[in-house]
């Protein structure tokens, strides 16, 4: 009996032992788990309330890639009457304008963005014949070429932007749109943008293109080329007055500080302005280009003159800083030549450029990185029904005959197109690469 009793006594006395450490491991397992959502707790909410997490503050502290976009730039593109009966495909009532960007193609292509200056309009047959100066009306089919050519952005505002009036306003932006073409400057319609941001490898440009108005008699009106166009079309063209400047400063303020809402880190301007066939800019020019810098406008790319003018690195005034302007392109083609031209007999305007310039991306921001400027040569020669035109990006002197094969007189006057234009942007384009650091393109 006695031992009986210790055994109960033993068997009790084992199980408070029992659930005396289970209730020990149950107080030490809700510790920890306290501890451990306290921790997480901490973790999530560090001083300040800010919520954040490793994987946050490893990507903050990973360095952004970086990334450069090139773009190219070349002048007015334009089709003459001998243009038109060069391209003409006889018997078919088609135009094969394919010779003119055959050697500046690659380096159109191999551009991030490639951009010229249409300064013809596509009114179809409905605005009458094909025709060149002083009313330009070209087929379709050069839009063809151009988008082929890698040349897929467009400025369109300019003097010829209205030659086939208000339809052929309308109906050369559906082309470009038709066509996958992008373009700023003109719109179909009011709700068209005013400008464009560009983003290209994680790179955003803001691009803008205007156009002088000539003076008239009717307030509120726009003139080009001297004649009134049609009220519907006021909303329609991008453009200033040089008598009403103020009007387009303000203009400026307000499109600079749309593009910064929408990203841009870098802005582009390009300005159909100055005075045709002089190889200096006007006062006008470098008034305008020194509002336009103040303002904050990186660069700006010019045409209307039809031939070259310099390259000028401006600060602005007051600010940090600088901008590249170019005051005039030149022509991209056209039959302008220089034994045609006694308002510039010259020669100048046989001469064009592909201006390019380079933006790098990192931490530190955007910056211009690069700057470079092929001179190039519009050649003219009998060729299909009439006369062929070809565009030659000529990289030093002797690419006329080691790269194209171009003899005799072909050959001189490359050669001397090289030299004039390198006379007129060395010393500007050579200031503006020591700047920034890049190769100098022409050494003195």
């Amino acid at each position: 009996m006695a031992k009986r009793r210790t055994r109960r006594q033993q068997a009790i006395l084992k199980r408070r032992i029992f659930l005396s450490i289970c209730a020990v491991l149950l107080v030490i397992l809700i510790g920890m788990i306290a501890l451990a959502v306290h921790t997480l707790q901490k973790g999530d909410k560090p001083s300040g309330g800010k919520p954040a997490s490793s994987a946050t503050e490893s990507t903050a502290s990973k360095p952004i890639p970086e990334t450069t976009v090139t773009v190219v730039n070349t002048g007015d593109i334009m089709v003459h009457s001998t243009q038109l009966d060069g391209a003409r495909v006889a018997g078919t009532g088609d135009y094969d304008f394919s010779a003119f960007f055959k050697a500046a193609a690659p380096y159109f292509q191999a551009a991030d963005l490639a951009v010229a200056n249409l300064e013809v309009t596509f009114g179809g047959t409905e605005s009458g014949k094909f025709s060149g100066y002083p009313a330009f009306n070209t087929p379709d089919s050069l839009a063809d070429v151009i988008k082929n050519a890698g040349l897929t952005f467009l400025v369109t505002s300019n003097n010829h932007c209205y030659d086939t009036g208000l339809f052929g306003l309308k109906r050369t932006a559906q082309v470009l749109k038709s066509k996958g073409i992008e373009f700023v400057g003109t719109k179909e319609t009011p709700e068209d943008p005013t400008f464009i941001v560009k983003e290209l490898n994680n790179i955003k440009i803001g691009i803008a293109n205007y156009t002088y108005e000539t003076d008239g008699q009717m307030a509120g009106r726009k003139y080009l080329n001297g004649a009134i166009i049609a009220q519907e079309a006021n909303a329609l063209v991008n453009s200033f007055s040089y008598q009403h400047i103020e009007d387009f400063y303000s203009e400026a303020d307000s499109v600079i500080a749309s593009m910064k809402q929408e990203g841009a880190e870098y802005i582009v301007f390009y300005m159909h302005w100055g005075n045709e066939y002089q190889t200096s800019p006007s006062t006008w020019q470098k008034t305008i280009a020194q509002q336009l810098s103040n303002r904050g406008v990186n660069m700006i790319i010019g045409g209307h003159p039809h031939v070259i003018q310099p390259i000028e690195r401006i600060h602005p005034e007051g600010g940090e800083g600088s901008t590249v302007c170019v005051y005039s392109l030149g022509n991209c083609i056209s039959n302008q030549r220089q034994e045609l031209m006694d308002s510039c007999p010259s020669g100048h305007t046989e001469d064009a450029m592909l201006f390019s310039f380079t933006l790098t991306k990192n931490q530190n921001g955007v910056a211009l990185t690069g700057l470079d400027l092929i001179p190039s040569w519009v050649d003219k020669y009998r060729g299909g029904s009439g006369y062929q035109y070809t565009l030659y990006p000529l990289e030093s002197p002797d690419a006329a005959a080691e790269k194209y094969g171009l003899t005799g007189t072909a050959l001189t006057k490359a050669k001397k197109s090289y030299d004039r234009t390198k006379a007129i942007v060395a010393a500007g384009l050579t200031e503006c690469q020591q700047a920034i650091g890049c190769q100098v393109t022409f050494q003195q």
